[in-house]
Parts: structure tokens; sequence; C-alpha cells
């Protein structure tokens, strides 16, 4: 069985899924206790956090308090369209294929990702990127860094003339900041934990870079305040926000947070702060939902082609080892009987290479349709065809 197990903005604002997220955890811990788990995947980002997991068939009993859980074709179909761009809150972003990526190097790398997730997530990529090339899903700005910059300019207008903080210089900075560049923008400070990246993305933007701790003086007179790192904890407080800008900037200020768990405390809105979170781009995400409309019907097409042919890779992969094991009795008796054959015919001067491909090219030719239709009957479920063969096989040696 392959089961998904999510939290994300369809279905949960920015504080849920921060509670869930832990709670998603705990679940998955239990599972690996009291399940056999063969594989897994995780999958986190600004407003989802997903598990794919490869286990045995027994009834799972658990609360799932709005965890959102599905198996098998819907939790494939559910992959394939996330890759496409089509889950996320702003349609068609680009960002969630390369987190698909790095979450599956990443499995790959640790020993959690065998066979079945291998396959899932290679035709994942693989139709996040042909979506990409084959409709305009992905045309223009759109990410969750151009909607937050969009926001920003729906409260305070034109941003050329206003001072912009970037706090962190991640991937989700740097998506802020490339939709900064397009506003030719004269005041950009970013700041971030490491100085030497903060350093190479205001390079790239024109602005300037601060160590982390004067992070309290690029506030002072910041017009506005965007905050994505990957803090564990909040990075802003009220009282560090109150002790660093004058009260009568306060109410100048707009402030966006689009980090999960969020950079910035509540209570600074009650500074008289505009504070906005993810939750605040739904907005912005629902125009861009509009726009792409069209596009996304041309996508639904090419996944619903794509994931029949991942279900029938999928079925292969589950009589694989039974063909490999058909193979490897064929090879062994083709190998033991031409070397009888050798020793019989004495010296062949130099033409045992073809007697050795030809006992290979026969072997090859009399189990080729008979591998062909144990495909076809794994493609359509008949497992009456598959006992069959089985048991037919299993006393060739």
């Amino acid at each position: 069985m392959i089961l998904n197990i999510r939290i994300d903005h369809k279905t949960a604002d920015i504080s849920k899924i921060e509670e869930s997220t832990s709670r998603m955890d705990e679940i998955f811990a239990k599972i690996q206790q009291e399940h056999q788990v063969q594989e897994f995947i995780q999958i986190k980002t600004c407003n989802r956090a997903e598990i794919y997991l490869v286990m045995d068939e027994s009834p799972l009993n658990y609360h799932w308090n709005g965890l959102v859980v599905e198996k098998d074709e819907k939790a494939l179909e559910h992959v394939l369209k996330l890759s496409c761009g089509l889950e996320s809150m702003i349609i068609g972003e680009d960002q969630i294929l390369g987190q698909l990526k790095d979450a599956y190097k990443s499995s790959v790398k640790t020993g959690c990702s065998g066979q079945v997730l291998g396959t899932v997530f290679t035709k994942a990529i693989h139709v996040g990127q042909a979506v990409r090339k084959k409709t305009r899903i992905n045309q223009g700005s759109v990410s969750i860094g151009s909607a937050a910059v969009n926001l920003a300019e729906s409260v305070l207008g034109d941003l050329k003339c206003k001072k912009v903080l970037i706090i962190g210089a991640g991937k989700m900075g740097t998506l802020v900041a490339k939709a900064l560049v397009e506003k030719h923008l004269k005041a950009i400070v970013v700041a971030n934990r490491t100085y030497d990246r903060a350093m190479c993305l205001a390079r790239e933007l024109g602005g300037s870079a601060i160590h982390f701790d004067l992070l309290a003086r690029a506030m002072y007179d910041a017009d506005v305040v965007i905050s994505a790192t990957g803090a564990p904890h909040t990075i802003l407080t009220a009282e560090k926000v109150m002790d660093a800008v004058p009260a009568e900037n306060l109410k100048k200020m707009v402030m966006i947070d689009i980090a999960n768990p969020r950079d910035i405390e509540e209570d600074v809105s009650q500074l008289g702060v505009r504070l906005y979170n993810i939750d605040d781009l739904r907005g912005i995400a629902d125009k861009n939902k509009k726009m792409r409309e069209s596009e996304a019907e041309e996508a639904e097409k090419i996944i619903a082609d794509e994931l029949e042919l991942l279900e029938k890779s999928l079925r292969h992969l589950e009589v694989e080892p039974f063909i490999a094991q058909i193979r490897a009795q064929a090879e062994a008796i083709r190998i033991r009987e031409t070397e009888k054959a050798f020793r019989k015919l004495g010296d062949m001067n130099g033409k045992e290479r073809v007697v050795d491909d030809l006992t290979k090219v026969v072997v090859d030719r009399v189990f080729l349709n008979i591998i062909q239709n144990l495909k076809e009957a794994s493609e359509h479920h008949d497992k009456a065809v598959l006992n069959s063969a089985k048991y037919i096989f299993k006393n060739n040696k």
C-alpha cells in the first residue's frame, strides 16, 4: 500500500499547519512501531507537511484530526498534481518541483526510499517538468515570494521609494529577492544568520547585507519587512520590534511573515504594525488561480495519462522479482547445458562464442511472450494467471 498523510493550505491555516506538523510526526512514529514500513519520503514547505509511505495493508486505527489521508491511486494522483504546482497556493509555482527533488534525494541518501517511491517520485518529477514545457502554467512571476511582494504593493502602493528588509537568505528569501528585482527598488537590506549568504543575495539585488545581530538597526526605518527564515521558533517578538522601531514608524510598517513555523509573533500586530502571514496570500493566490484555469485543465489531461503509465509501472514492479527468478533459472539451465555440450563437442576452434550467443537468443525468445504475458497479467491484477505461473515455474531448476 502507498499512503499519503498531509496537511496543507487547502485544509488548514498556518497556525493549524504548525500544530499538526508535530502531531503528524507522532502518528508517523506510531505507524513505524506498529506496521511494516518499507519506504518513506517526507516533504515540508512553508504551507504543507506530507509523508509518503510504502507499507503493509493492515488497518490504520488512528485519530487523524484534520490530516488528509489518501492511499494508492489517490495518493499517486496527488503527488503528480503536486509536482505540477496544481496543489500549491500559487498555482504553477516552480519551487515545489525543486522541493520534491530535494526530498527524494535526501530519502535516497538515507536509505528511506526504495524501488516503489523511486518509481513514483521519478515519474512525478518528469511529469512536473513535462507540464511546464507543454503548458504555460508557470508563466510570469509565480511564487510565494512574488505573492508576498504583490501583497506589500497592494498595501503600500509603489515600492520604488520604500526601504525593504528581507530576513533570511535561503530559498524563500531568494524568491522574495527575485520578485523585488523586477520592482527596481533603491533600498533593499538582507539579514541572514550566515553573513556570506546575505552578501551574495544582496549583491544580486544591488542592495546591502547586514549581520543578524544588527537586525534591530535595520528595522528602525524599514517600510516593509519580509521574513522567511528556517528558524524553529519566532525571531521577532513584540518586545523586540517595539524596542527597535520608533512609535511613529510602527503604524507605517508592513511585515509579511512567509515562514513555517512563523518568524514573527502575532502580538506584533498590537503595536500598530500591519502584520501578514501565509494565510493572507490567499487573495492573491485566488487571482492567480483564475488566470491559470485553462492551463490547469491541460495539465490535468497530461496527469491523467501519466498516472495510468505510473500505475502500470508499479504493477510491473510487483511481478519483477518473479520474472527475475524465471530469468535466473533459465540462465542457470542454459549455462549448465551449454557447458555439457562444449565438453561433448571438444575443440571448437574458437566457435564457442557462437554457440553461447545462440543459446542466449533461444532462451530469450522462448521466454519473451511468457514475460510479456506476466506483465500484462500484473497490469490487469490477474492473480489467477500470476499464481498459476508461480506454480508452474516453482520447480523449474
